[in-house]
Order: structure tokens, then C-alpha cells, then sequence
């Protein structure tokens, strides 16, 4: 065993959950040291569908631009019967979030880009082909041993974060239950390239014969999944002639594709007793697994890390205390839970296999799509939990409006400032904590004092303005960004509000809301239930030099 190395947060698992969280917190210039026990990343899709929030996060962390050849947006979603006739459709067109709510993507493409992007963090690294093995919480500091081509080492860190799949090393270490089903049904899993298809949706097939999917990835690549019969051994994934038969109804030359991969799988709904012991966390499919009607799975990954990301980097800098970690499982447990069974329930609507019972479902679908208040929301994907949060990192008690926004994530429209025209909110909020006011000043809402706490804390002001009135420099302030509502996206949320000071969280969540003149109160609220201390450490972290195993 060698001498030991130090990084404030060990990240176990180099998949898109722990590049995202590593991305985030190297952005912080947190020290970072992401452990895989893999010799590089999983070269084969896996997930294949995107949502606004991912892409917003990825914008977070400055990839939006590298990701998104690697995506086909504003996918719809088809779901038809045994005849292949329309059931239901799904094509929402919201942008709220400054993103398309449905985009198709290649996974391993996607992946590498998260990895790339950390190249520009010298205070993360990766250490491939390396297994940890035991991680010890010992109040001060976790002792983390891992396993490698030239033998064991061991870490000091301050955090841990399992990123590593439903079968998580670090699960098992916290000594948490997994808890939840897993479904008897099995499916077959088909990639293919140069897509015998070619076109660009997703098709449900809610056929009693034989449950199936198809999907187009970007890139020429299509997916076809199949439920398998119970008489149907798992070997069958083996035989081309089997999976030429799966994909004879939909392609005339099924034996001439050319197949990427095949597997068979289950469907599992499980979800961690608690995603947080001490200095041990879970994130990702280590914190919960759900099927993949919704393709949420991949999301809720992202979100964990959204969540989590700006709260150790918080801590670890010095801008909170270690209590406000807690609020990751406060807020991400209701909402994972939410998924689950969204996606459960899906699933058990599309896979009946049952002829009586689809033929009573695909006419009460149909019935249904008939009604235009359901068909909107059917459409518009309002169906989908969006995150609340009524406890953890949020203050409620100074909003007026009947339907508060706090705990929510604010809306990103294209605004414009003084010296840049049409661009993403979020790049004018920047990457930590921002204040924003309606039609009003920054520095006399909050106070000299308040004021001076978030310019500490490295928050950024905000006074967004009619556009009419963006050039006027009668209350001009050097602190304060002045934000033109080019598209009058802004004021149609404050319309809908009776609140017109928000406080926003780095992960663009509503902390806290109130009218101006309950401002100050309500930021000496915020400071204290998030733990936030004023200034911290904004230097960047070094680059980390793992302790190689002696001779």
C-alpha cells in the first residue's frame, strides 16, 4: 500500500453523472479525482433521449456547444397499437428553459464531450482502469482505497460520490438499502448503424403481440427494443436470425443492417433509503434506477449532479456549511420518486400483452386524445413532475403569490444587456448565485449591507427592464448587469407573480422570492437556512498527483 494522496471530492465512476459533477466542480476549482474502474468510457449507446434541464446544465458548464452536433431536437414521441394507428403523441414545444423538452442524442459521443471538458480543469483528474475497493468515513476526512495496475492506493478526501451505476461499490459501503422491484419482463435491446429508417422520431409500438420501440439517435443510428417472451431464452440475443425476425416487420432486409450491439435487459424501479451518510453520497443510478418509458433515467443523473455540484463546491470553498449537503436528499428523493413512478406507470400502460385488455386501453387513449384539455397536455409534456421543492435549500416564508415559485427553476429566456444582443438569461446570471429584481435597483432593495453579503459570495445582480428601457442610465450601478426583456418572456412571469425579487440558486432554482421591501429580511433568511458565509475561497484548486505503489 502506498502513502496516501488528498482531493477534496472523489468521484466514483467516469459515466455521464460523475463527468457532469466533475465538470461542475472543477469549474469551482474544487480538487477533484474521478475513480473508474473501466480502461475508458462505454463505447455503445445506452441512453438515447435529452431534456431541457440536462442541456441547461450542460450550457452550465460552458458544453453546450460541443454536445449539441450530437443531438436531434424536438423529438416527437409516437405511440401506436398492434396496427401500427396513432394512439397518442407527444411533441412539446415549450422552450421555457431555453432548450427543447425532447432531444434524441448519442450517448458515448455525448459522454466523451463531458470528458473532454475536463481538460480544462487542472485541478481534476481521472484515474482509469482504477476500482475502489472500501471507503471509511472518519469524521474529519474519508479514507478511500482503490485497486489498480500497479496495486492499491489509498485517498484522503473530504466527500465521496458514488456516480457508479445501479450496482454501486459505494451503495454498499454506506450501508443502504436498494429498495423498490424489478420487472420479470425482459427486453432486447438492438443498435443499429447506416438506419434502415432513417426517420427522426420514436415509435412506441403497444402491441399485444409483441411490445416495441424504435428510435432514431443522431448520427444514422436506430434502436429497436423487443419484449421477450417468457419461453424465450436470453440466448436468443445471440442468434442473427432471431434478431432479423424482431426487425422484420419494420425494415424489407432485416438480415442486411448492420447491428452495433444487442443485449437483453430488465426494468428496474429502486431507489436508495438515502442518498447521503456523512461524507458518502449517491448520485445517479447508484441513488435510483427507473425504467426507461420516459427516458428519464439519463436526466435524473444530471440532476443529481445540478444539485449537488454547486452545494459541495459551496461547502468545500468555504461560501456554507457541510448541514447544507443535506438538503440534496431533501430535494432530490420526492422528485427521483416522482420519475419512478411516472416511468412505472408508463410502462405498465404500453406492455400488456393481454388482447382484451389494449383493446379497452387504446380506446380510452383514444377517447382521450379526443379531449382538447388532455390532448394539450399530453402534448406539451405537462404530464412530467417538474421539481418542487417545499423543504431544504429554499426559504417560503416571504413569498405572496398563491402559486410561490420558490423552490422551482426559473425560466431562461433571450434577453438582451447593454453590450450583447439575444443571449441565453443564463449567461448573464452566470455560473453561482444571482439576485434578480423587476423594475427595480439591486443595491437599494437589498441594502448596503445585504448587498455587500451576496457581492461576497460572488453573486451577480440583476435589474432586468422592459426592453424599452434598457439604454436608459438613469439608475446605473457598476455592480449591477441591466437586463433588456427582448422577448417579454420576463414580465409574463412576473405577471403570472406577485413577488418581484428572486434569489437563484447556481442550479437557476428559485431560493427565495419576495416584494422589494421585504428583501432584506429575506436575505439574512436565506444566509442563514443555506449556511452561507460571507467571501470564501475562489482560488482554484491544484492539479492532484496520485501516490504511485512502491517498488
Amino acid at each position: 500500500m502506498t502513502e496516501e494522496c488528498t482531493a477534496d471530492v472523489v468521484l466514483v465512476g467516469a459515466g455521464p453523472v460523475g463527468l457532469t459533477l466533475a465538470n461542475i466542480l472543477g469549474r469551482h476549482g474544487v480538487r477533484v479525482l474521478v475513480v473508474e474502474e473501466r480502461a475508458t468510457l462505454i463505447d455503445y449507446p445506452r441512453g438515447v433521449g435529452l431534456d431541457d434541464e440536462s442541456l441547461r446544465t450542460f450550457q452550465s458548464i460552458g458544453l453546450t456547444d460541443r454536445i449539441l452536433p450530437h443531438t436531434t431536437p424536438n423529438q416527437i414521441l409516437r405511440f401506436v397499437d398492434a396496427r401500427r394507428k396513432l394512439l397518442a403523441e407527444i411533441a412539446p414545444t415549450d422552450t421555457s428553459f431555453g432548450w427543447p423538452k425532447r432531444n434524441g442524442f448519442v450517448q458515448p459521443l455525448v459522454d466523451a464531450e463531458l470528458l473532454a471538458g475536463l481538460d480544462r480543469y487542472p485541478s481534476v483528474e481521472i484515474l482509469w482502469h482504477h476500482a475502489m475497493r472500501s471507503c471509511a468515513d472518519a469524521s474529519e476526512t474519508v479514507r478511500v482505497v482503490v485497486d489498480g495496475p500497479r496495486g492499491s492506493s489509498t485517498i484522503a478526501a473530504r466527500y465521496v460520490v458514488g456516480c457508479d451505476g445501479g450496482r454501486s461499490a459505494t451503495r454498499h459501503q454506506m450501508d443502504v438499502s436498494f429498495e423498490g422491484t424489478t420487472s420479470s419482463t425482459r427486453w432486447l435491446v438492438v443498435d443499429i448503424a447506416s438506419d434502415p429508417l432513417g426517420h427522426p422520431n420514436i415509435e412506441v409500438g403497444a402491441d399485444p403481440a409483441r411490445p416495441n420501440v424504435s428510435v432514431s439517435i443522431a448520427h444514422g443510428i436506430r434502436r429497436f427494443e423487443f419484449m421477450i417472451h417468457d419461453d424465450e431464452p436470453d440466448e436468443l440475443a445471440e442468434d442473427p436470425a432471431f434478431v432479423a425476425k424482431m426487425i422484420a416487420p419494420f425494415v424489407p432486409y432485416p438480415d442486411q443492417v448492420d447491428v452495433i450491439r444487442r443485449r437483453v435487459y430488465t426494468h428496474h424501479s429502486r431507489i436508495a433509503s438515502a442518498f447521503r451518510r456523512g461524507r458518502l453520497l449517491l448520485a445517479g443510478d447508484a441513488a435510483h434506477l427507473m425504467p426507461v418509458w420516459q427516458g428519464q433515467g439519463y436526466n435524473s443523473g444530471i440532476r443529481d449532479a445540478a444539485n449537488l455540484g454547486w452545494k459541495l463546491a459551496a461547502v468545500v470553498n468555504g461560501h456554507a456549511g457541510d448541514a447544507l449537503l443535506d438538503s440534496y436528499d431533501q430535494e432530490r428523493r420526492k422528485h427521483a420518486r416522482a420519475m419512478i413512478d411516472l416511468s412505472t406507470m408508463v410502462g405498465k400502460v404500453i406492455s400488456p400483452t393481454n388482447p382484451g385488455v389494449t383493446a379497452f386501453r387504446d380506446v380510452a387513449v383514444r377517447i382521450a386524445a379526443a379531449i382538447p384539455p388532455v390532448k394539450r397536455y399530453v402534448l406539451g409534456m405537462r404530464f412530467k413532475p417538474m421539481p418542487r421543492y417545499d423543504q431544504g435549500a429554499v426559504v417560503h416564508k416571504h413569498t405572496r403569490s398563491p402559486r410561490s415559485a420558490v423552490g422551482t427553476l426559473f425560466i431562461q429566456p433571450r434577453v438582451d444587456t447593454r453590450d450583447r444582443s439575444d443571449v441565453p438569461l443564463d449567461e448573464v446570471l452566470g455560473p453561482w448565485f444571482a439576485v434578480l429584481c423587476w423594475n427595480n435597483r439591486p443595491r437599494e432593495v437589498l441594502g448596503e449591507a445585504a448587498f455587500a453579503r451576496w457581492k461576497s459570495l460572488g453573486a451577480v445582480f440583476v435589474a432586468a427592464r422592459p426592453a424599452t428601457q434598457l439604454h436608459w442610465t438613469g439608475h446605473d450601478d457598476p455592480d449591477v448587469v441591466v437586463v433588456g426583456d427582448r422577448t417579454g418572456a420576463l414580465k409574463s412571469w412576473f405577471d403570472g407573480q406577485l413577488d418581484s425579487v428572486l434569489f437563484l440558486r447556481p442550479d437557476r432554482c428559485v431560493a427565495g422570492a419576495c416584494i422589494a421591501q421585504l428583501a432584506p429580511e429575506l436575505s439574512a433568511e436565506l444566509f442563514a437556512a443555506l449556511g452561507l458565509t460571507d467571501g470564501g475561497d475562489h482560488a482554484a484548486g491544484s492539479v492532484l498527483r496520485l501516490a504511485q505503489p512502491s517498488a
